[in-house]
């Protein structure tokens, strides 16, 4: 669906651009986009590795397991069907820490362990269990503390201070984080009240 709306704008701005005459402007932002992407990742590419760097470092150190002890307590209240020692724990409590100090493209292929392991408790297969909503809501929303991609990016803009959005950060993602954890609550209350009609088989898993 995402890739059917990519390409009705991409043809329906040919076509405007067409229409007005102005093929060549939309052909040269094209080229342009397309080269600012190029310079952006590699700018990226250092800050990036530096932190995935700082990242092992902490790993070796034990600080990553001690931010996930400290996560273990509300990761256990969000994710109350998880049993306590299974693995999607530990890939649910590294994809919040990777979130939490902005590392997005580390904190990725965590999430989607944490999705595998969680689909394996699924009773039903072909639909999402309320904690893999969850774990979704939280991953999409997560708080940031230090937002490492965005510091890079303008970093490689020559902003003359890179890290001033972290105070904005912070709160707009703590807000988020928020609403998307009393969202999540809200439905499962609700499809804890939804009646199930006599012998068919319910599609929502209370959580």
């Amino acid at each position: 669906m995402v890739n059917w709306i990519w390409l009705f704008f991409i043809v329906s701005g040919f076509v405007v651009a067409a229409w007005k005459g102005e093929v060549d402007t939309v052909t040269e932002a094209a080229f342009e986009g397309a080269k600012t992407g190029v310079t952006v990742c590699f700018g990226l590419i250092s800050v990036l590795v530096f932190w995935l760097g700082i990242m092992r470092i902490a790993e070796d150190a034990g600080l990553l397991s001690k931010l996930a002890r400290l996560l273990y307590p509300a990761v256990r209240y969000l994710f109350p069907s998880v049993p306590r020692n299974h693995p999607a724990m530990g890939y649910i409590m590294s994809n919040m820490s990777a979130n939490m100090l902005g590392l997005g493209n580390a904190a990725t292929p965590l999430g989607i362990k944490a999705m595998e392991e969680l689909q394996k408790l699924n009773p039903n297969k072909d639909t999402a269990s309320p904690a893999m909503c969850t774990l979704l809501a939280i991953n999409t929303a997560s708080i940031t503390i230090i937002p490492t991609t965005l510091i890079a990016i303008r970093m490689n803009f020559n902003s003359s201070n890179p890290v001033e959005i972290v105070g904005t950060t912070l709160m707009a993602t703590a807000i988020s984080t928020t609403a998307a954890i009393l969202i999540d609550r809200w439905y499962r209350l609700r499809s804890k009240r939804i009646p199930i009609p006599p012998g068919a088989s319910s599609t929502v898993k209370k959580g």
